[in-house]
């Protein structure tokens, strides 16, 4: 199916609820067929994840796409804890051949020194800029990408693509990984990421931008709104 749009989303049972809230956000806004794949560690059978370092199950994972779709066409990856108001087709306008990966380009510090479950939020270089990728599976510099590679290298090789020459990442609006919190509020987004907490959580159910989220939980529990 040509048509069809290959999706990972990071899965962490600790907050399982916003992984399917965030599904039920993209399928009830795309026009199109989806491929949905939970990147949840207990299926991933080619891959024992052996670093301590991430704050969630999906840490490392997401640079197993690649590897998954056999080294062939497109797909996207994305953090658990987003939600999507727009039309997820729209990302295959920047889908170009010359890019190994395509991302939002975030430069910003942050704000707040811890996020869910008290985990400490440092600033470092290319801050966010993995959790969303659109992936060129089939790009010759990916293809290095194989489990034994993603065991092997630190965080801070994967997180911030240096198997990759900077004219090889391309870039998306900050409209698509918009920081729910580190940034503004905002009415006009396509994708908000709420990285210091899902508001699943009692702290963050009222925060920033929270009225979209609990719209489409609301969606997933009784039915899209008419």
């Amino acid at each position: 199916m040509s048509n069809l749009l290959n999706i990972f989303v990071g899965f962490d049972q600790k907050e399982a609820v916003a992984y399917h809230t965030f599904v039920q956000s993209l399928i009830e806004n795309s026009t199109i067929p989806l491929s949905i794949t939970p990147l949840a560690e207990n299926n991933l059978d080619h891959y024992a994840e052996k670093h301590t370092d991430g704050t969630n199950r999906f840490t490392y994972s997401r640079f197993l796409v690649p590897y998954l779709m056999n080294f062939k066409g497109w797909a996207i990856f994305a953090d658990g804890d987003m939600v999507c108001l727009s039309d997820i087709k729209i990302l295959k306008r920047y889908f170009d051949s010359n890019k190994a990966v395509t991302v939002v380009k975030h430069d910003y510090k942050t704000k707040y020194k811890t996020k869910y479950f008290g985990q400490k939020n440092e600033d470092y270089p290319r801050k966010n800029w993995s959790s969303v990728i659109i992936w060129n599976c089939e790009h010759p510099k990916n293809k290095i990408l194989t489990p034994d590679l993603i065991d092997h290298k630190e965080g801070s090789y994967l997180h911030r693509f240096k198997w990759l020459d900077d004219k090889e990442i391309g870039s998306l609006p900050k409209s698509w990984n918009w920081l729910a919190l580190e940034y503004e509020e905002k009415n006009d987004l396509d994708l908000i990421h709420y990285t210091l907490g899902t508001p699943c959580f009692k702290k963050y159910s009222k925060k920033s931008l929270s009225k979209f989220w609990k719209r489409s939980f609301k969606n997933l529990l009784e039915g899209t709104e008419k």
